[in-house]
């Protein structure tokens, strides 16, 4: 009943906040929406999906399942998305990986992060954070380093998969730090968080989201987040930039693409609606306590972000030297 009388207040609350989305496009939609996550279950992607496709399926009295859909490092997701029907009704959340990493990464990438899809708006950035086992013999990413130039090669970690954000950081970190840290690549944040929990990896970037819950109860320690500024979910945590790194900056993010060609009116329509999700105060407050900073861009706006994306990943790629291996 509770959870009856929530969904009610939060279609109340967006109708009154935009009455004229009743008369909007009133034939979409009229079926089941899915939305692509090219991830498996449980990451911080999958997270701030399955949130904002509850709130929409509760104000379009229309089901929006996610679909997992994983593998090469957001690029499966994205290609199934970029060759669906330009109908609104197969939307991806885009990651890092899938719109500004793979296309440096991947010669024989099958689809344009920009030519193959409209934007709609940026869903959130989060910074990852560096973690360890407790069973490593380090409690801050000095200690870590000195670790691994005594035993070159003998640490691993894990990554969500090849080309991912969250591999491209850690080698840039290897590459700035000097180290030889051994890679580990999962199919998404999930499989990789059971590795680390099991003992079979010693350390991975993750999304701030996934990983919160274990930090806090020590099953992982946070060494370091990839952002400017600290966040607010680990206050004591201090940057990878602070560690040492002055200039550091790998933030991930997420947002919605549907497949090019889609009518404007319908672009619009899940623009103006995904962002008055992103503007409820229990969306926000849930957002907060996972470390997510709603966003909410126009697509014009998330367009121009995607590029300098483009642009920044390259970088990191020829600096780094990773590759899809």
């Amino acid at each position: 009943m509770r959870s009856n009388r929530r969904n009610f207040l939060s279609a109340a609350a967006l109708a009154a906040a935009f009455p004229h989305l009743a008369t909007a496009q009133a034939d979409y939609p009229s079926r089941t929406v899915k939305m692509v996550v090219p991830f498996p279950p449980g990451g911080s992607t999958d997270i701030a999906a399955r949130v904002i496709a509850e709130r929409l399926s509760t104000l379009w009295k229309q089901g929006v399942v996610v679909e997992n859909r994983a593998g090469g490092g957001g690029s499966v997701g994205a290609e199934i998305v970029a060759r669906a029907p330009a109908d609104g009704y197969t939307i991806l959340m885009g990651v890092t990986g899938s719109h500004a990493i793979n296309i440096s990464l991947n010669a024989k990438l099958k689809y344009h992060p920009l030519r193959d899809f409209d934007a709609v708006t940026q869903v959130g950035t989060l910074p990852n954070v560096l973690v360890s086992h407790p069973s490593v013999q380090a409690t801050n990413l000095q200690e870590l380093i000195a670790l691994a130039k005594r035993e070159p090669g003998k640490l691993n970690y894990a990554s969500l998969g090849n080309g991912t954000a969250a591999h491209l950081t850690f080698e840039m970190f290897k590459s700035l730090a000097g180290v030889n840290i051994v890679h580990v690549p999962y199919p998404g944040s999930g499989p990789a968080i059971n590795a680390m929990l099991a003992g079979d990896v010693h350390l991975m970037i993750d999304g701030l989201p996934s990983s919160l819950p274990h930090i806090t109860v020590g099953k992982m320690r946070a060494l370091a987040v990839t952002s400017v500024t600290r966040s607010s979910a680990l206050p004591k945590v201090p940057t990878i930039a602070e560690s040492g790194f002055p200039g550091f900056s790998a933030d991930a993010w997420n947002g919605l693409f549907v497949p090019k060609g889609t009518a404007q009116a319908i672009i619009d329509k899940l623009h103006t609606e995904v962002t008055a999700v992103l503007k409820l105060p229990a969306v926000q407050e849930r957002f907060a306590a996972l470390g997510l900073n709603p966003i909410g861009s126009t697509p014009a706006e998330y367009t121009a972000y995607v590029q300098a994306e483009i642009d920044k990943w390259a970088r990191f790629v020829r600096v780094s030297g990773a590759t899809i291996d």
